[in-house]
């Protein structure tokens, strides 16, 4: 039986509302990684979110997806995807301790811009000329928010951009992935291979942890863990060109709690950027969701 006009409209509701909660947890998150930047390497940080997290994946798994979701069927997979996810969550946090907030947040929006880009010459899938315009225009919008050449640029605003090519690689990457498995063993085996891979670099870069950032920590994977697991509900009730862009969303709870914290105000070309980015992302979720690409 088809759902009615009403019931559709409650789901896509329900799954707004979870895109943008989740979006909030996950600025959340990246505010507590940054203020443990002072004290802490990010593979530490990264290190500690996973593992701490890691029962919270487990429970969520089971109860999602039941036993079969704790069964990975390409383990090699994602021993990839674990790597590709400590990348790019080292260099995020890394570029953490030198911007804020709200700019490393905004150079992240580029994913969708390189996962387009790497879709069309890695995996040779049709992209046609108005896609490939809007990625030339989000990365003229990139030029304007970090201003090469320019003594308002700083080298480290390369690293969310970097982060952003290694988060397009682990999505891609998802296809890899056996048919079989749902989403809810890709967010476990991630969250676990991240906690392996890592655990055998870092010994080398550890700092003794104090009691009183324990709290941080947990919060860091509490946030982390709820943040994704909800936007991964939302694509459940309601469809990816409608919450998608409630993605961008990020850029307005990463601005304030920067402000709130390290009073931190982005100048306006970081926001007209950060306009000229999400424009081109939006437009290149909605024309993948037309045939005519």
């Amino acid at each position: 039986m088809l759902p009615t006009p009403t019931e559709l409209r409650s789901r896509t509701t329900v799954g707004i509302a979870l895109m943008c909660t989740g979006v909030a947890c996950l600025c959340v998150n990246d505010a507590l990684a940054k203020t443990l930047t002072a004290n802490y390497p990010a593979l530490q940080i990264q290190f500690m979110r996973n593992i701490i997290a890691l029962p919270f994946a487990i429970v969520i798994a089971y109860k999602m997806g039941g036993a079969q979701a704790l069964r990975s069927h390409k383990p090699v997979a994602h021993l990839l995807r674990g790597t590709l996810w400590i990348g790019a969550t080292v260099m995020f946090f890394t570029s953490l301790k030198f911007l804020g907030l709200a700019e490393a947040t905004a150079l992240i929006f580029v994913a969708p811009l390189f996962i387009t880009a790497l879709s069309a010459l890695i995996l040779r899938e049709h992209v046609g000329w108005r896609r490939w315009l809007a990625v030339i225009v989000g990365f003229i919008g990139v030029l304007i928010a970090i201003r090469p050449g320019t003594a308002a640029f700083q080298t480290v605003s390369l690293l969310p951009l970097a982060t952003a090519f290694v988060y397009a690689l682990l999505m891609l990457s998802a296809r890899w992935v056996d048919e079989r498995e749902s989403v809810w063993t890709l967010l476990l085996y991630m969250t676990a291979t991240g906690a392996l891979l890592s655990i055998f670099i870092v010994p080398f870069v550890w700092v003794q942890v104090r009691t009183e950032d324990l709290g941080l920590f947990a919060a860091v994977a509490i946030f982390g863990t709820a943040g994704m697991t909800m936007m991964t509900q939302a694509f459940r009730f309601a469809p990816p060109v409608v919450v998608a862009p409630m993605d961008y969303t990020a850029i307005i709870w990463a601005t304030l709690l920067g402000w709130m914290i390290w009073n931190e105000i982005p100048d306006m070309l970081t926001f007209v950027g950060a306009a000229v980015i999400i424009a081109s992302g939006v437009f290149i979720i909605w024309r993948e969701h037309r045939a005519d690409g």
